[in-house]
C-alpha cells in the first residue's frame, strides 16, 4: 500500500515533466541569438524613451510606467547568402508565434512582407507585447514590450504621445534604417541606464 501512495505522486510528476512542450519561447531564441552576428539587437528601457520636451499628462506617464523594457532584434538581408538563413530564421520565429501563449491582436500583409501583433497575458491587462515584421527584400524585426498589465486602449494613448513628440523613439528609427540600408552596418551606442 505504501508502494502504491508513492507511485501514484511519481508517475504523476513524471507525466507532467515530459508533458511540457519542448518548443522553444521567443525569450529562448532572443538569448540564443545574442552572440549572433548577423542579428541586430537592441534593449530599451522605458526611461530612455522621453524626450527632453516630454509633457506628459499623468495618465500618459502611468501608462508609460506599464513598460519596462523593449527588446528589438532584427535580421537585415544583406546579400544572396543570407537569403537562406532569413527564411530558416523568419520560419523559426513564425512557428514559436503559433504558441497558444501568444495571441494574435493583428495581422497584415502579402506573401513577400507582413506584420503580425501578438500579446501574452489577457486582453485587458497584456503582459508582453509583440511585433513582427518582414520583408523578402530587406529582412525581419521583433519588437517585444515587456510590462505589468499594460492596457490597449491605454497604449494607444501614449502612442499619440509620439506624434506630440513626448516619446523618443530614435533609437527604434535605427532599426529601420538598418533593415534598409541592407549591408551597411550601423552601431547603435544608447546611454546607460542610471
Amino acid at each position: 500500500m505504501t508502494l502504491i501512495r508513492l507511485l501514484i505522486p511519481l508517475t504523476a510528476s513524471l507525466l507532467a515533466l515530459f508533458s511540457c512542450s519542448d518548443q522553444q519561447s521567443l525569450q529562448e531564441y532572443l538569448v540564443e541569438k545574442q552572440d549572433d552576428n548577423a542579428f541586430l539587437k537592441v534593449d530599451i528601457a522605458t526611461s530612455l524613451l522621453e524626450s527632453e520636451n516630454s509633457n506628459f499628462s499623468p495618465e500618459e506617464r502611468a501608462v508609460l510606467e506599464t513598460v519596462h523594457k523593449i527588446n528589438v532584434v532584427a535580421f537585415p538581408i544583406k546579400d544572396d547568402s543570407t537569403g537562406t538563413d532569413y527564411s530558416a530564421e523568419r520560419d523559426k520565429l513564425k512557428e514559436i508565434l503559433k504558441g497558444e501563449e501568444y495571441k494574435t491582436l493583428l495581422k497584415m500583409g502579402s506573401n513577400k512582407r507582413g506584420a503580425t501583433l501578438k500579446y501574452v497575458g489577457e486582453e485587458d491587462a497584456i503582459d508582453e507585447l509583440i511585433v513582427f515584421a518582414s520583408d523578402n527584400e530587406r529582412g525581419f524585426a521583433v519588437f517585444r514590450l515587456i510590462g505589468d498589465n499594460m492596457e490597449p486602449d491605454k497604449m494607444i494613448q501614449l502612442m499619440r504621445s509620439i506624434d506630440k513628440g513626448d516619446v523618443d523613439v530614435s533609437s527604434l528609427k535605427s532599426v529601420g534604417n538598418m533593415l534598409e540600408l541592407g549591408d551597411k552596418r550601423q552601431e547603435i551606442s544608447l546611454p546607460a541606464e542610471d
